[in-house]
Formats: structure tokens, C-alpha cells, sequence
């Protein structure tokens, strides 16, 4: 198949970019920053930010491509151009959206039915999952009406090489290695699903020839579940180091900005992603644990991640000292 991937220069897109050419399709990127790519793949440049660039440097491909990755859409604007150039062309249109559509539930884990934010929510807290939400009603909306052969992939939290935040997988390694303590917030037992990158790209590249995900929106993790404490020692074990943890109590962390971590369970409470639909219509599972996942994270940060990243850990050495005796 002729694929076309927005994005497509790091993290989950540039994984996907090599599974992609690893199955024998042929693999365009329309991106604005240059990345290694697979033999045989070409590069469009663009900065999809600027009004109207999109439109210009794909508007003589109309007829290049077969399926759509929109791997780099957060509002239905950022969209328009692609729909409007490739409806009616494609035979897949597949999008990347987020677990931060969810709102709190009761119930774990959550499917894919669940309750989302809803797309007129003004609370900037939810303002990355309620972009997401609109996307996601846009292009339903338009499976609806006219066919538009559409997937939502609604991801969970993320691990993996080349972070494209210090405040992830990198921040976290920094911290074990230098002794540092992890703060969490409270005692660390709400629980999170986590999923490694190239298992989120073989998902998305197994869409490719499935007319049963069409018109419908999965849940992408792992299999295994862990708590935010448990991550930070699950990463420490991977790393073959042990994890200093203090506990923030939550009065103080939540006036923390940003965020003591990255995972937004710590403070909102557990959230784990249901994987059952995907296992039952796609042909993927996870290949990664969490350990195993961090492992390789962990690789490729002292292999050649390292110096890609500075840390500023002068917040957590404040929080310290104001915590005194409890940390």
C-alpha cells in the first residue's frame, strides 16, 4: 500500500515509519523536521502549524496515497486540509487520538464506550483530550455520512526510546541513576496502563487490509498494569537500580506545577485502558511488559539518549526541604 504518515520523525511515528517499510509498503512523511528514514521512503517537508502549508505541499498527491496516518492532529482545523484533500481517495484514514478523551469513571477498565469529556468542555485542564474529542466526533461524523473510511486509536501512556519529553522515560532514568528520589504524589497506588511505542506502530500498521476496524475507535496499551509507585520501581528494576520514593502529600502536590509526573493518575485517580476490543479485531498483541519496555527505553537512553536531554531537578531539591521531616 501507498502510505502517507504525518509526523513520522520520532517516537511513535518514526517507529511506525520502519514497521511500515519492515511489512513492504511505500511510506511517505509529510513532516517539518528531518529524521533517519527507511530505504525507499520519501520525506515531503512541512510545518502543518502554518495556516495553509498543508494544503500547498500536498495538493499535487491527491492521488498518491492509499492510507492516511494523522499521527499529529489536535483540533478538527488541523485536519480540514487532509479531508478536504482525500476524501472520496483513501481507502483508510487512520487517527491518532488519546486516552485523555476519557472522563473519570467509577469502573475499571475503561472501553471504548465509555464516557468521553464533552467537545464543548472549557476547562483548560481537559483541553488536550477535549481537541481530541472533537477530532474524533468530526471524523465519525463523517463515517456516518458519507463513508470516510475512518480509525480512532485512543493511546495510553507511553514509554519507549527517543522521548520526545525530558519529563518521561528520560527524567525518570536521570533521577535513579543520580540517587535522586521520585516524588509521588501520596502513597502511589492509583494504577495506569502503559504501552511501549513499537507495539502501538505494529497495531497501527496491522490496520492496514482490516475493513472490520473501519468506523470504529480502540483502546491501545499493554497488557500489564502497574501502580504509580510501581512503575517508578519497575523502572529502577529494569535499570538494574533501585528506586528512592517520597511521598508528596496531595494537598501539596496538587498546587505542583507542572506536575510531579508525567501521569496524571497520580493526582485524577486509576485509569486503566481496556484492550479487548483491539485483541479481538486486529491482528496484534503486545510484545513489551513493563519491565521489558523500560529496559529497552533504558538502553537506548545510556546508548545514545543521554545527552539529548537536560534536567532541572531544582523543584524537586525545593519540595524537599519544604517537606522536611515527612520526606
Amino acid at each position: 500500500m501507498r502510505v502517507l504518515v504525518t509526523g513520522g520523525n520520532r517516537y511513535i511515528g518514526l517507529d511506525l515509519v520502519f514497521e511500515l517499510a519492515r511489512r513492504g509498503h511505500e511510506v511517505t512523511v509529510i513532516n517539518s523536521h528531518e529524521a533517519p528514514m527507511p530505504e525507499g521512503a520519501r520525506r515531503i517537508r512541512c510545518d502543518r502549524t502554518r495556516p495553509g502549508a498543508l494544503a500547498a505541499a500536498l495538493a499535487s498527491h491527491r492521488d498518491d496515497f492509499d492510507v492516511i496516518f494523522d499521527h499529529t492532529a489536535y483540533r478538527p482545523a488541523d485536519m480540514e486540509p487532509l479531508i478536504e484533500l482525500f476524501r472520496g481517495r483513501v481507502r483508510h484514514y487512520v487517527f491518532t487520538s488519546s486516552q485523555a478523551v476519557y472522563r473519570r469513571s467509577y469502573v475499571q477498565p475503561l472501553r471504548e464506550e465509555f464516557r468521553r469529556h464533552a467537545p464543548d468542555n472549557t476547562d483548560p485542564r481537559a483541553a488536550y483530550g477535549v481537541g481530541k474529542v472533537q477530532c474524533e466526533d468530526r471524523l465519525l461524523g463523517l463515517w456516518a455520512s458519507e463513508g470516510l473510511p475512518v480509525t480512532i486509536l485512543r493511546v495510553g501512556h507511553t514509554l519507549g526510546p527517543r522521548s520526545p519529553a525530558a519529563t518521561r522515560d528520560p527524567a525518570m532514568f536521570a533521577r535513579i541513576e543520580q540517587g535522586r528520589p521520585i516524588l509521588i504524589p501520596g502513597q502511589g497506588f492509583s494504577a495506569l496502563s502503559l504501552v511501549h511505542t513499537r507495539d502501538v506502530a505494529r497495531l497501527m500498521a496491522s490496520l492496514i487490509g482490516n475493513e472490520t476496524v473501519k468506523g470504529q475507535a480502540y483502546n491501545v496499551s499493554g497488557s500489564e498494569v502497574t501502580s504509580i509507585v510501581g512503575a517508578a520501581h519497575l523502572i529502577a528494576e529494569a535499570m538494574g537500580m533501585t528506586a528512592r520514593i517520597v511521598e508528596v502529600p496531595p494537598e501539596i502536590a496538587r498546587r505542583q506545577h507542572p506536575a510531579l509526573l508525567h501521569w496524571g493518575e497520580g493526582l485524577a485517580g486509576t485509569a486503566i485502558l481496556s484492550i479487548d476490543k483491539a485483541l479481538r479485531d486486529i491482528d496484534w498483541t503486545p510484545l513489551f511488559g513493563i519491565v521489558s519496555g523500560y529496559r529497552d527505553s533504558y538502553d537506548w537512553f545510556v546508548r545514545e539518549g543521554r545527552g539529548l536531554y537536560t534536567f532541572d531537578f531544582s523543584r524537586d531539591e525545593a519540595l524537599l526541604a519544604r517537606l522536611g521531616p515527612h520526606a
